[in-house]
C-alpha cells in the first residue's frame, strides 16, 4: 500500500493510473512521430489533448469501478462498462484532436491514435479485471497471534485484496484461546526475523487479543521492521486495507498520539472554497433535473415539494437540512422517529426514483452553500438517532468534528444501514475520514459517488 495525502492506495491501483495515462500519450506520441508531416509542431498540442483525454478517461473507469482491486463483476458486465465508458470518452476525444492547429494531411490520423489509445485502455481493463494474480505482485503476510483478533485480520485480507496470500499464524504463549485452523497455525523456526525470513514473508500483522504480560516479543519485531519486514498493529492494518478505524481495536491513546485527526485554518479555508465551488457549479448543471423533479413531486401527491428535518453537524450544533420530499406527508404520523428502510412503505411513487438515483440529496446544495454541510463528510443523524447511538457506540461523537457531507466515504463504502449495527460499521468509516481527510480523500469519495449513483448501489 502507498499512502498519499494520507490515503491509503494499493501499489497496483497506482501502475494501473499510469499505465493507462501513458498508453493513450504514448499512442498519440507514436502516431504524431510517424504519421504526420513536421511532428515537432503538432507534438506539444497532441501530448497536451492526450493529457487532458487520459485524465477523462480516468474519472470515467473509476466511477464504472475499474481501479477498485475486489469486485464481483461477470467478464460481460466489465465489457458492458468498458463499452459505456467509451461512449462518452470518444466524443470527447474526437473533439479534441479536431481542434489541433495542425493542416498537415496526416493530422487526421492523430484523431485515430487517440481513438486507438482508449480502446487499448479499456481492452486492458477488462483483462485485468479479471487476469489471475501474478505470485510476483503478490503479498506473502505472517498473522503474529492465533484469537479471534487474527481470525478477523485474515478475513479482511482476503476479502480487500485478492493479491494476499496469508503465510500462517504464528500465536503467542499468552493467548487465551485459538481461533483458527489448526493446519493454519506455524512452529517457530528460531527468532521471529528467521521465520519470517524463511516464510519469504512481506508484511507482519500483530494481531493479538490480550497484550499484556508480554505478549509482544517487542525487540524481535524491531528486528523484523529493521530488516526491511513492514509490521503493522491491528487498528493500523483495518486502517490501511479497509479504509476503516474499526472500534473494537482503537482505543483513546492511539488516536491521540497517532497521526492524523488533524484540523486547521489553513485546511478548513481550502475545503470551504472547494464546497463552494463544486457546490455552484454542480447546481448549475442539476437545475433542469431539479425543476423537473420537484413538477413530479406536485403533481404525484399534496404536500410541500421539499422536505426539511432537523439533524445534528459540525460540534454537535443542530441545523436543518433540505432534500426532496420522497415520502408521504404522515410518513412518521405517530410522531415516532425511524430509519427509512429497503421497499419503505412510505415512500411515494417518484420518491422511490429519486431515491435510487440520489436525486432527493440534491437540495442539500443549498446547505453546502449556507456552511452547515460540507460536500464531502460523515451522513448528518437526527438528534433522536444521535442521542441514541453516542450512548451505545464508544467514539461516535468524533464525527461530529467535521461537518456533515452530501455524500462521504462511509457512504460510498457501505450500503444504507438502519440499525445500530450498521451504524457502527458505518462509524469504521467516518472515523477513518475524520482522522485523514484531505482535498485528495474528497475528490476519491465524489469519483466512488458517481460509481454508487450509476448503479443505484445502496439505495433505499
Amino acid at each position: 500500500m502507498i499512502r498519499i495525502f494520507n490515503h491509503y492506495l494499493h501499489r497496483r491501483t497506482l501502475l494501473h493510473i499510469l499505465l493507462d495515462g501513458g498508453l493513450i500519450v504514448f499512442t498519440i506520441l507514436a502516431f504524431v512521430l510517424t504519421q504526420v508531416e513536421n511532428p515537432f509542431f503538432a507534438m506539444p498540442p497532441a501530448v497536451a489533448n492526450g493529457a487532458v483525454l487520459a485524465a477523462s478517461l480516468f474519472v470515467i473507469n473509476s466511477a464504472s469501478g475499474f481501479y477498485q482491486l475486489v469486485h464481483n463483476r461477470t467478464f460481460m458486465q466489465s465489457c458492458a462498462r468498458a463499452v459505456l465508458a467509451m461512449l462518452l470518452v470518444l466524443p470527447l476525444g474526437y473533439l479534441l484532436f479536431s481542434i489541433l492547429p495542425v493542416a498537415a494531411p496526416g493530422a487526421e490520423n492523430i484523431k485515430l491514435a487517440a481513438m486507438v489509445g482508449v480502446g487499448l485502455v479499456m481492452a486492458h481493463r477488462v483483462y485485468m479485471s479479471h487476469a489471475p494474480a501474478s505470485a510476483r505482485i503478490r503479498s506473502r503476510i505472517l498473522i503474529f497471534g492465533a484469537g479471534p483478533a487474527a481470525r478477523n485480520v485474515a478475513q479482511s485480507l482476503l476479502a480487500a485484496d485478492p493479491y494476499v496470500e496469508i503465510a500462517g499464524y504464528l500465536p503467542s504463549p499468552n493467548e487465551p484461546q485459538t481461533a483458527v485452523s489448526a493446519s493454519a497455525l506455524l512452529s517457530p523456526k528460531g527468532s521471529l526475523l528467521e521465520t519470517a525470513r524463511a516464510l519469504k514473508v512481506d508484511e507482519i500483522v500483530v494481531a493479538l487479543t490480550e497484550r499484556r504480560g508480554g505478549s509482544m516479543p517487542m525487540r524481535e519485531l524491531l528486528d523484523c521492521k529493521l530488516a526491511g519486514v513492514r509490521v503493522y498493529d491491528i487498528a493500523t492494518h483495518f486502517e490501511k486495507t479497509l479504509g476503516q478505524l474499526k472500534i473494537d481495536y482503537v482505543n483513546a491513546g492511539w488516536m491521540i498520539f497517532g497521526d492524523g485527526f488533524r484540523q486547521g485554518h489553513w485546511r478548513s479555508a481550502v475545503k470551504r472554497v472547494f464546497d463552494v465551488v463544486c457546490a455552484l457549479i454542480l447546481l448549475a448543471v442539476s437545475l433542469p433535473l431539479m425543476l423537473v423533479t420537484a413538477l413530479a413531486i406536485r403533481l404525484e401527491s399534496r404536500g410541500p415539494v421539499f422536505y426539511r428535518q432537523q439533524r445534528v453537524g459540525l460540534n454537535g450544533r443542530g441545523f436543518d437540512v433540505v432534500k426532496f420530499r420522497s415520502m408521504r406527508t404522515d410518513a412518521e404520523g405517530d410522531g415516532q422517529p425511524r430509519w427509512a428502510s429497503a421497499d419503505d412503505d412510505r415512500t411515494t411513487a417518484v420518491g422511490r426514483v429519486i431515491r435510487r438515483l440520489r436525486i432527493d440529496e440534491l437540495p442539500q446544495l443549498w446547505c453546502v452553500l449556507k456552511g452547515d454541510m460540507s460536500l464531502v463528510g460523515p451522513r448528518p443523524e437526527r438528534p433522536f438517532f444521535v442521542e441514541q447511538l453516542t450512548e451505545k457506540i464508544p467514539y461516535y461523537a468524533v464525527r461530529h468534528s467535521v461537518k456533515p457531507g452530501v455524500t462521504g466515504w462511509a457512504q460510498v463504502r457501505y450500503h444504507y444501514g438502519a440499525t445500530v449495527e450498521d451504524s457502527q460499521e458505518k462509524l469504521n468509516y467516518d472515523l477513518y475520514y475524520v482522522k485523514n481527510h484531505t482535498l485528495f480523500l474528497d475528490l476519491v469519495v465524489l469519483f466512488e459517488t458517481i460509481a454508487v449513483v450509476l448503479t443505484a448501489r445502496g439505495s433505499r
